[in-house]
C-alpha cells in the first residue's frame, strides 16, 4: 500500500486490512479477544499527550529521569533538527544516531576511520521525512517532532552484543519480558520470550530466531522488574525496555504497540492468552 493510501484512509478501515491482511481473520473492534486486538483498540481509544512525550526518544529521557533518576539514562551527545547539523569532530570515535520519532532510524558508529557518512545520512534523511504514525496508526507517534539525537556508543565490558530486556506490561504489572539481541539485522536477531522467574515461555514469536544457548539471567533482573513497574503504573500496556551494561541497568525506551500491533504468536492461542491479560476496561473512551 503506498503511503497516499495510507495516509488518506480513515484509522479503522486501515487497521481492519492491515489485521485481516497480517492474521487473516476479521478485526473486531467491538469486543476486542486477543491481545493483538487489543492493542488496535487502545491505538483508537487511549490517546493521552504524555504518550507523545513517552515515544520520542529524546523528550522520554528526561520523563524516566524525573521518576526513576538519571543513572539509568544513557547519555546524550546532542539533539538536532537534521542530520546535517551534527558537529562530528566533536563526537568520540564511538556513538550512535537515532531519529527521535520512528523505529528504525539507527545508525551505530563503532568507528569514525571507517563510518560511512553518505550512507548514514541517506537513511536519517530518509527516515526524518516519514511521519511513523501512518504505518500502523500508532497516535503517540504522530505528533512527535522529527530530530536527530546522538547518544553514547554503550558496550559491555563481558559481551560484543548488547541484549535488550523488554519487559511486557500489562495494567502497570510485568508479566513477560523478551530478550533480544543483534537487532540492525533481521537475518541474524533473534528474540526469545521469558516469564518472571526467566523460564522460556511456552510462546515465541515467529519473525525472529530464538537463542541456540539460553541467555543467563541479568544481574539486575529484579531492578528491572521493580522499575518496569514503575514506569508502566496506570497503563494498560506498555513495553519497557532496558540494557545491562557492565552490571549497570539503562533505560532504552517506552513502546505502547510491539510491533504495531501485528506480532505473529507461535502457538496463536498466546494471543487470546495474552489477551485476556490486558484489561481495557480502565480505558476512558477516547480520552486525549
Amino acid at each position: 500500500m503506498n503511503f497516499i493510501l495510507k495516509k488518506y484512509i480513515p484509522e479503522r478501515l486501515y487497521l481492519k486490512h492491515r489485521y485481516k491482511k497480517n492474521f487473516k481473520r476479521k478485526l473486531n473492534f467491538n469486543n476486542p479477544k486477543t491481545f493483538n486486538e487489543k492493542l488496535q483498540w487502545l491505538k483508537l481509544h487511549d490517546r493521552k499527550d504524555i504518550y507523545t512525550t513517552m515515544v520520542d526518544k529524546y523528550e522520554v529521557k528526561k520523563y524516566v529521569a524525573k521518576i526513576i533518576g538519571e543513572e539509568y539514562i544513557i547519555p546524550t551527545y546532542g539533539i538536532y533538527d537534521s542530520f546535517n547539523d551534527i558537529n562530528f569532530d566533536k563526537l568520540p570515535n564511538q556513538f550512535v544516531i537515532k531519529c527521535t520519532h520512528d523505529s528504525g532510524g539507527l545508525v551505530v558508529c563503532r568507528n569514525k576511520n571507517d563510518f560511512n557518512f553518505k550512507e548514514s545520512k541517506n537513511k536519517i534523511e530518509q527516515c526524518l521525512k516519514n511521519n511513523f504514525y501512518y504505518n500502523s496508526r500508532e497516535w503517540p507517534y504522530k505528533n512527535v517532532k522529527p530530530r536527530v539525537i546522538v547518544e553514547k556508543y554503550m558496550q559491555d565490558a563481558n559481551s560484543k552484543e548488547l541484549k535488550d530486556y523488554k519487559f511486557y506490561c500489562f495494567n502497570g504489572i510485568p508479566k513477560y519480558l523478551y530478550v533480544s539481541e543483534g537487532l540492525e539485522n533481521h537475518e541474524t536477531a533473534k528474540i526469545e520470550f521469558f516469564d518472571m522467574d526467566f523460564h522460556t515461555a511456552p510462546f515465541q514469536r515467529t519473525d525472529y530466531k530464538t537463542f541456540d544457548i539460553k541467555p543467563d539471567i541479568p544481574i539486575n533482573f529484579e531492578k528491572m522488574k521493580e522499575l518496569s513497574l514503575i514506569l508502566s503504573k496506570n497503563i494498560p500496556f506498555v513495553r519497557v525496555d532496558f540494557y545491562e551494561i557492565n552490571k549497570k541497568v539503562y533505560f532504552g525506551e517506552l513502546t505502547f504497540t510491539p510491533c504495531g500491533g501485528f506480532m505473529p504468536f507461535s502457538p496463536d492461542e498466546w494471543d487470546y492468552k495474552l489477551g485476556d491479560m490486558l484489561d481495557i476496561s480502565m480505558v476512558k473512551i477516547n480520552e486525549k
